[in-house]
């Protein structure tokens, strides 16, 4: 079986979950605050930041800070947890597959999955927009070039946390300490960011990209910046290392 095939096997799987009502739910939570709160914008003009600047990084960081990564610890337990219930995984395991092939397949699931929760919050930040434009009388508009180049940046920085989440879920059999240890490992993000090692710590990569946009827009303030290096080659390490625990470790409960 080819490795697409078993892209396609895994997605039928889930594809009848309540793991889209999640990210659509999250998506529409994440604005919520943002349309209430519009006119705060306005103030931040002091800081040098124009009202639409300043309404897309403060969405988007409370999605990087939180949002988006307890959604995704969710889904990497959803995942797994299916078909632990359903004995799924085992029927699995009897294949002639490697379990390495089957733990990426997993992987590139959830990888489409993040790709369509932040689409999703896009979306829901553009009728957002039409919104706050009519209820505040002005143009909070940005251009769609602008606002892809950064959520792609953001996506393309949580890729080492996917992996991480994705071992988490492999290795912790119970759902609750699965769960509630990706949960926890998200909460110091806002602190890890204002040192000097918060390369090492994927879970704080995506915060810490618009959280450095924030610094770029904002004349008044500063931010620490985004350095590729040792940040590439540790985020590259950090990204290899939880795959291959994964791979490793994938099915050696149920093969018990």
């Amino acid at each position: 079986m080819s490795f697409l095939s078993l892209v396609g096997v895994e997605w039928k799987k889930i594809r009848r979950s309540k793991i889209f009502l999640i990210l659509l739910l999250a998506a529409v939570i994440l604005w919520i605050p943002s349309i209430l709160n519009a006119g705060l914008n306005f103030g931040m003009q002091a800081e040098g930041i124009s009202p639409e600047n300043s309404f897309f990084i403060q969405g988007f960081m409370a999605m990087a800070w939180f949002l988006y990564p307890a959604s995704m610890v969710v889904i990497t337990v959803l995942q797994t947890q299916t078909e632990r219930s359903s004995h799924g995984i085992l029927k699995m395991l009897v294949l002639p597959v490697s379990t390495a092939k089957l733990c990426m397949a997993k992987f590139v699931v959830l990888a489409v999955f993040s790709v369509i929760q932040y689409l999703m919050s896009i979306g829901m930040y553009y009728i957002s927009i039409v919104i706050v434009s009519h209820a505040q009388n002005y143009n909070f508009f940005l251009p769609p070039l602008f606002v892809f180049r950064e959520i792609g940046r953001m996506w393309a920085s949580s890729i080492p946390m996917l992996a991480f989440f994705q071992l988490l879920a492999v290795c912790i059999q119970t759902p609750v300490f699965s769960v509630g240890f990706g949960l926890a490992s998200i909460v110091p993000s806002v602190l890890v960011i204002n040192t000097k090692v918060w390369f090492a710590y994927p879970m704080a990569y995506p915060f810490f990209v618009i959280t450095s946009e924030y610094g770029k827009l904002a004349a008044n303030i500063e931010t620490a910046q985004v350095r590729l290096v040792p940040w590439l080659p540790t985020a590259a390490l950090i990204t290899v290392v939880c795959l291959l625990i994964s791979c490793f470790c994938f099915g050696q409960a149920e093969r018990r």
